[in-house]
């Protein structure tokens, strides 16, 4: 592919993203996978090339552009190099005309701005949710000295694992194959840190997903312990076994599939029995936008408010998990105070039996009832962690 050429394919992928976006289809990732999937020709530089470009457009447009055009004529707006490519040649995009338009820039859609800086997120830590972050891997206790960890992470200052470059295919590690290493953000190992999960608890997580907090819990509470490990998502939870395998804890996993209004009837063998229980809600994903760019054009102001009242209930149920003198850790990965701060603190005023439990791990700064980690600070995704304590 000639540069131009690549750029044109950026347009049409950035296009295919946008119409995701605005209609609710696939993520970012899986569009670009799926185009180069029916275009043999492009070779692994063009792929490359053209993926850089996809993702430089996205972040570089804080609300919805018109097209995938708008959105790469932004980037041309700084970068002679990019505007001279907009030459008409075969396979390569038309030359630039004065008025077309150009997509806006900034960090998020103008509300979603404001609401990021309202919950104390403006300026350089604004900037830092749009750009690339690393690949943290987690090291697994379980799976010790199988293994060496690949070449190229460096070590990771508040917890037991690595950092590597952006891009780093540590997948195709003997380490990961074996589940020495499992693939963990340094902000999610921390806030698994925070739950304080020993050997012999039972440990709930109660949105487990794919199961990457449940593998921690499983590493912290050992044999001797059990984690039960929920989720309302039948494909989701599915992954968890696999891994567990891998990582040589699925013996002491339980796997409990929820149906969403009923979670309270599913949970009942536990109630009130649990040491440990961290609810990793559904949330804005605010904090993930340097992996997911696009997901800023996609969250409206109406879901924030059902992510919101979800996170309550989930906390609600929860609470009645917990025996006498455990912990409930709550966790988003994000960093508006609606889901946040503000969460925290009508929970404890719904429940005055709990009381505000944290424990030190290092990181993050104090933020109502919980602590924050952000990637402008802390180098990590974007969490909102707090711990509470039953009476």
């Amino acid at each position: 592919m000639t540069p131009a050429a690549r750029v044109q394919a950026a347009i049409e992928i950035v296009d295919l993203v946008v119409e995701a976006a605005r209609g609710n289809g696939p993520p970012a990732d899986r569009i670009v996978a799926d185009w180069f999937r029916t275009r043999r020709f492009a070779g692994s530089k063009d792929r490359r090339a053209v993926r850089e470009l996809v993702y430089r457009a996205i972040r570089a447009s804080g609300d919805v552009p018109p097209h995938g055009r708008a959105a790469m004529l932004r980037l041309a707006e700084d970068d002679e190099t990019l505007a001279f490519l907009f030459d008409g040649s075969t396979h390569g995009p038309q030359p630039i005309t004065p008025g077309e338009p150009i997509a806006a820039g900034g960090i998020a859609p103008p509300w979603l701005e404001a609401r990021l800086a309202d919950s104390g997120i403006e300026g350089d830590e604004a900037r830092a949710l749009i750009g690339r972050a690393p690949l943290d891997v987690r090291i697994n206790p379980l799976r010790a000295g199988l293994a060496d960890p690949p070449e190229g992470g460096s070590p990771l200052a508040l917890t037991q694992g690595l950092r590597y470059p952006s891009g780093t295919r540590i997948e195709d590690s003997e380490a990961y194959r074996l589940g020495a290493i499992e693939v963990q953000d340094a902000g999610s190992q921390l806030a698994c840190a925070m739950v304080g999960a020993r050997p012999g608890d039972l440990a709930i997580d109660l949105c487990a997903g794919a199961g990457g907090k449940t593998l921690a819990l499983a590493a912290a509470v050992g044999p001797q312990g059990k984690v039960v490990a929920c989720d309302t998502d039948r494909q989701r939870l599915s992954r968890l076994g696999p891994r567990a395998e891998r990582a040589g804890a699925w013996d002491w996993i339980e796997t409990v599939l929820l149906d969403p209004g009923r979670e309270v009837e599913a949970l009942g063998a536990w109630q009130g029995k649990a040491d440990a229980v961290i609810v990793d809600a559904p949330c804005s994903g605010t904090g993930t936008w340097r992996r997911n760019p696009e997901a800023r054009w996609r969250l409206t102001a109406k879901q924030l408010d059902q992510y919101a009242a979800l996170q309550a209930r989930l906390l609600d149920i929860a609470a009645t998990l917990v025996r006498p003198g455990g912990a409930l850790t709550y966790v988003t990965c994000s960093l508006l105070d609606v889901e946040g701060a503000r969460q925290a603190d009508t929970f404890l005023a719904r429940h005055p039996q709990w009381q505000a439990a944290p424990r030190e791990i290092g990181a993050g700064t104090a933020r109502g009832a919980g602590l924050r980690l952000s990637p402008g600070r802390d180098q990590t995704d974007g969490f909102f962690i707090a711990r509470f304590g039953l009476l």
